[in-house]
This record gives structure tokens, C-alpha cells and sequence, in this order.
């Protein structure tokens, strides 16, 4: 029995000096963040959107996820001896939801801000960060939108090029995100599925396993959004009465979820231990993986235009206002 307690003790023990090497920078005094060792501490930023996911699934649903990959990550870094991971409150804006693939931009769940407000917000913590000499930031975010995902890129890229340090979009990385294993769900239900970019069996899967609490109950009736390729998906979201997802909500699981989010996660400790260590972050990025593709390039054009229309009526508005 002394054995037992004694390891039990242990383990609280391990588990609070953990806690006590992940801090929030909310709760911290100048004098506690001008003592952090710069080369030893690494500041994780996780950036979510508010993002309609269809009838039964919550708007933060990508933030949900972020938080889960940001979180693991934080914990295998303070494992290592001697670092520390400050955590910044988690940012809930980002761009180009989906309901922009149907040219919605108005749509209930969605409130997206414009790409260059986006890649602006991050620069701006990149360049603090890189003044105050921090040398490692790793970014997370499980929204795919390609402008939401360049912007995040871009950040990263200006903090490298700036500031002697490395600034990492973690799940920028194609491999990371796509790390879910083929095989969550049987091969007839997968192929029945089609193609998906958004509020899928895997989305419905992950918060089942995440937050089972928001779930609408209605996700066992769920109609089939079934489309072929991206081309049929992008007509299928312009339709009037489309829903806001795509896919086979139906026979999502939280096993499947459980699954795909460690899957992720994992793959993101990899990336970032290897990073530590001196290593690359190269590889296909999600801002570039629909670049190809003819029918999805014009979809991000009108987005962005839509954007631009957007910041020229707000500036409009701001001449009158001197």
C-alpha cells in the first residue's frame, strides 16, 4: 500500500510540475515574462474561426479542435527538461469559411474576418514576440481555408525572415492534418461519402469525441450531401437550400474521432520536437493543396474580392468620418 501511495504522490507530483512549465500569458506580470529564457521557451498562439458547420455542429468547431493538437503539444514540450510553453488566449477569428465556397458570405455561424486583417493580427504578435526576443512560436489551427491558412503561413514566414528565431504554422503542414488514419470508417461507408472539405463524418467525428455536449441529437438523421469533386462540391454549396455541410454526418463516431484527433495530434508533437531539434517544417501546405485546381481558384478569387469590396466601403466610411 506505501508503494501504491508513493507512486501515486509521484505522479501528482510530475503531473503539477507540468502544470507549473505551461503558463498563461494572461496571468502573467512583466517581471515573470522578462525572466523566461528566450532560447528555452517555446509560445504557442491558436487561432480558430467562428465558422457555420452545418445544424449539428457548434460555430467554433475548428477552435475546439485546435485547442485539443495546441494542447498536447504544449505537454510534450514542458515534458522536456528545462523548457517552458507560454500559451496565448486562444484567437476565435480567422477567414474564408466554407459557406464562401458556395459565394454565401453571409451565412448563420459564419463571422469571418478578411485575410489581410488575418495575416495583419499574427504579423503584429510576430513582430512583438520577435522584439521582446522570443525564438520559438508555433501556431495551430484545424480551419483549412486556403486565405485563412496562407495568411497564418505568411506570419510565420515574416517572423523567420525578421527575427532570429523560428515561427512554425504547425498544422499549415499537409501531413500534419491529414495524419487521421484511412481507415476510420468501413470502405462502403467512405466511398458513399464522396469527396469533402467540411463538416464531414470525420468533423462530426471529432466533436463527438471532443464536445459530444454540443452535438445536435438530429446528426443520426442527417441527409447525405454527397459530391463527386470539387467542381460538383462547389455547385452543391451554391445551391439555396444547402445546409452547411458536406458528407455523411449519419455515421460519424467518437471512436472515429478519438482516432483521428490523436492521429493529429501525434503528428504535431513530431513536428514540433523536430523543429526543437533543428529540424524542417518543409512539406505541401493546406494553403496550397486546392491551388490546382481550376473550379476552387475561382472560388478564392470572389472571395477575395468580396473582401476587397468589403475594406474599400469601410474606407469609404472612415474618409467621411475626418
Amino acid at each position: 500500500m506505501m508503494r501504491i501511495l508513493i507512486c501515486i504522490s509521484l505522479m501528482f507530483a510530475e503531473s503539477a510540475n507540468l502544470s507549473a512549465k505551461i503558463l498563461d500569458v494572461r496571468e502573467l506580470n512583466t517581471e515573470q515574462i522578462e525572466q523566461l529564457d528566450r532560447a528555452r521557451t517555446a509560445v504557442l498562439i491558436t487561432v480558430g474561426i467562428l465558422e457555420e458547420h452545418g445544424p449539428y455542429l457548434p460555430s467554433y468547431s475548428d477552435g475546439y479542435q485546435s485547442d485539443f493538437v495546441a494542447t498536447r503539444v504544449a505537454d510534450a514540450v514542458a515534458a522536456r527538461a528545462g523548457w517552458t510553453v507560454v500559451r496565448f488566449p486562444e484567437i476565435p477569428l480567422g477567414s474564408f469559411p466554407a459557406s464562401y465556397v458556395g459565394g454565401k458570405y453571409a451565412f448563420p455561424g459564419s463571422y469571418p474576418i478578411r485575410m489581410t486583417t488575418l495575416r495583419a493580427i499574427l504579423m503584429d504578435l510576430a513582430t512583438d514576440l520577435g522584439e521582446s526576443g522570443f525564438q520559438w512560436v508555433f501556431v495551430f489551427t484545424m480551419h483549412g481555408g486556403p486565405t485563412h491558412n496562407q495568411a497564418l503561413d505568411q506570419a510565420a514566414q515574416y517572423f523567420n525572415d525578421t527575427y532570429a528565431g523560428r515561427m512554425v504554422h504547425v498544422t499549415g503542414l499537409a501531413s500534419v492534418v491529414g495524419a487521421a488514419p484511412p481507415d476510420l470508417f468501413p470502405s462502403e461507408q467512405r466511398a458513399a461519402e464522396g469527396i469533402s472539405i467540411h463538416a464531414d463524418a470525420d468533423e462530426h467525428s471529432c466533436l463527438l469525441f471532443l464536445r459530444p455536449d454540443l452535438v445536435a441529437s438530429g446528426i443520426r438523421s442527417a441527409p447525405a450531401v454527397v459530391s463527386r469533386d470539387l467542381a460538383e462540391l462547389v455547385a452543391t454549396a451554391q445551391e439555396p437550400n444547402w445546409k452547411g455541410y458536406f458528407g455523411t454526418p449519419a455515421v460519424a463516431t467518437p471512436d472515429a474521432g478519438r482516432r483521428a484527433m490523436n492521429a493529429i495530434a501525434h503528428a504535431a508533437v513530431d513536428l514540433v520536437l523536430r523543429v526543437l531539434d533543428g529540424g524542417s517544417d518543409r512539406g505541401p501546405r493546406v494553403a496550397d493543396r486546392m491551388a490546382s485546381d481550376t473550379a476552387f481558384r475561382g472560388v478564392v478569387e470572389a472571395a477575395l474580392e468580396h473582401e476587397r469590396r468589403v475594406e474599400q466601403r469601410q474606407a469609404d466610411w472612415l474618409a467621411k468620418r475626418r
